[in-house]
C-alpha cells in the first residue's frame, strides 16, 4: 500500500525566494503540435493553482518538437484561461522582430491583461541558416539587440521616432534573456536578467555577481538588481526516478546537436534502448549536467544551495518531460517543497485537449 511522501520542511531561502514556469509547448511523441499548445494553456491553469508567481512561453522557429512559434499569441490564450498569475516571454527574440511591432503586441495584452503581462526578450536567431534566413536574421543580427531593446523600451516611455499605440504610457516590465556579454546588456539599461544555471556551478555564480556589480538603476532611485535564475528541476519520488523523467529533453538536445533539429519528446523507455554514438553520449551528458533532479529532499538542499550562492530572487523552472502525469507531478511537488500555497481560482475547469 502506497503512502504520501512526508512533507518537506522548506529551507528559509526557498520560501523567500519567488517561484516560476517557462514552458515551451514541446510537442509529445505521437501528439500534434496543435495538441501541445492546448496543453501548455492547461498546464498553466494547474501551474496557476499551485501558487506559482508567473508562467511563460517561449520563442521558436521550424522546430518540429516544439510548437510556441509565436509567444505573444500564445501568451494571449493563457491570459484568458487564468486569473492571477503572472504570464510573459520566455522570451520574445528581438533580431526577429521590429521593436515597434513588439510594442504593440505587448501594449495590447497589457492592456487587456492589465497588472499580469511579463515582457523577456533575448537575442538569438533561428537554429539552422535556412530558419535565420526564412526570418531574415542572420547571426550578425544579435549585435543589434541593445539599440534594439533601447528602441523597444523607448516606444513605452513615448520617446519612439512614432506613438506605439497602446504600448505608450505603459508598465510592463522588461526582462533580459541574456548569459555573457548579454547579462552586461541587462546590468547596463537597469533591467532585471534571466539567466540559466550552468554546470558550472561557479560560473553562473560569476556571471551573477558580474550582473550586480555593473547594474546602473534606469533613474536615480531606481529599481534594484533582480536576478531570475533559469533552472531544470525534476523532482519524483527518488532521485533514479527524476533523472528519468529529465531524459525525454536532454535526449532531444543532444539529437538536435548531432542532426539538427529538436524532435518530439520520446518515452525514456525508448531512448533507453538506444544504443547512442559516442558524440550523442557526450551530449546528452551535457544536456543533464547543471539540471538539478532528486527527491523531495534532496531538490530543497540542491536549490537552497543553487538560490543562496547566486543570490536569486526568482527561479524559473524550465523542466518538461513526455509524460504530462509525470511532469505536473514534479510541479506538484516542487510547489510543495518550495512552500507554495495553493491557490483557488473562480475559472471552472475545462480542458482544451
Amino acid at each position: 500500500m502506497s503512502t504520501a511522501p512526508a512533507p518537506v520542511a522548506p529551507p528559509a531561502v526557498l520560501a523567500e525566494t519567488r517561484w516560476s514556469v517557462l514552458d515551451r509547448a514541446q510537442v509529445r511523441a505521437g501528439r500534434t503540435p496543435a495538441e501541445a499548445l492546448r496543453a501548455t494553456v492547461d498546464f498553466a491553469r494547474e501551474v496557476e493553482r499551485l501558487g506559482y508567481h508567473r508562467f511563460w512561453v517561449a520563442e521558436h522557429h521550424a522546430v518540429p518538437g516544439v510548437a510556441g512559434a509565436a509567444p505573444t499569441v500564445l501568451a494571449a490564450a493563457v491570459a484568458a484561461a487564468t486569473e492571477r498569475i503572472r504570464v510573459g516571454t520566455g522570451g520574445v527574440m528581438l533580431p526577429n522582430h521590429r521593436p515597434l511591432v513588439v510594442a504593440e503586441q505587448f501594449g495590447v495584452l497589457a492592456s487587456l491583461y492589465p497588472g499580469r503581462i511579463d515582457m523577456g526578450l533575448g537575442r538569438s536567431v533561428g537554429f539552422t541558416g535556412a530558419v535565420r534566413r526564412a526570418l531574415g536574421a542572420e547571426r550578425e543580427a544579435m549585435d543589434d539587440f541593445p539599440a534594439q531593446l533601447a528602441e523597444l523600451l523607448d516606444y513605452f516611455a513615448g520617446r519612439g521616432p512614432v506613438r506605439a499605440v497602446p504600448a505608450q504610457g505603459l508598465d510592463v516590465p522588461a526582462f533580459v534573456l541574456a548569459t555573457g556579454a548579454g547579462a552586461d546588456i541587462a546590468a547596463d539599461l537597469g533591467l532585471p536578467l534571466v539567466l540559466g544555471a550552468s554546470a558550472d556551478a561557479a560560473r553562473t555564480r560569476a556571471a551573477a555577481e558580474r550582473y550586480r556589480d555593473r547594474f546602473t538603476p534606469r533613474a536615480p532611485g531606481g529599481a534594484r538588481p533582480y536576478l531570475v535564475l533559469a533552472v531544470n528541476v525534476a523532482v519524483a519520488e527518488t532521485a533514479d526516478a527524476a533523472r528519468r523523467r529529465q531524459l525525454p529533453e536532454a535526449w532531444a538536445v543532444a539529437h538536435s546537436r548531432t542532426r539538427g533539429d529538436f524532435p518530439p519528446l520520446q518515452p525514456p523507455a525508448a531512448i533507453a534502448e538506444r544504443r547512442p554514438t559516442e558524440r550523442e553520449a557526450r551530449y546528452l551528458a551535457e544536456a543533464l549536467a547543471g539540471q538539478v533532479h532528486g527527491d523531495e529532499a534532496s531538490v530543497a538542499r540542491q536549490l537552497a544551495e543553487l538560490v543562496t550562492t547566486t543570490g536569486a530572487d526568482e527561479v524559473l523552472v524550465t523542466f518538461a518531460t513526455h509524460d504530462p502525469a509525470e511532469q505536473l507531478d514534479s510541479y506538484r511537488r516542487l510547489a510543495r517543497l518550495a512552500g507554495l500555497r495553493p491557490v483557488p481560482t473562480h475559472r471552472a475547469t475545462r480542458s482544451m485537449g
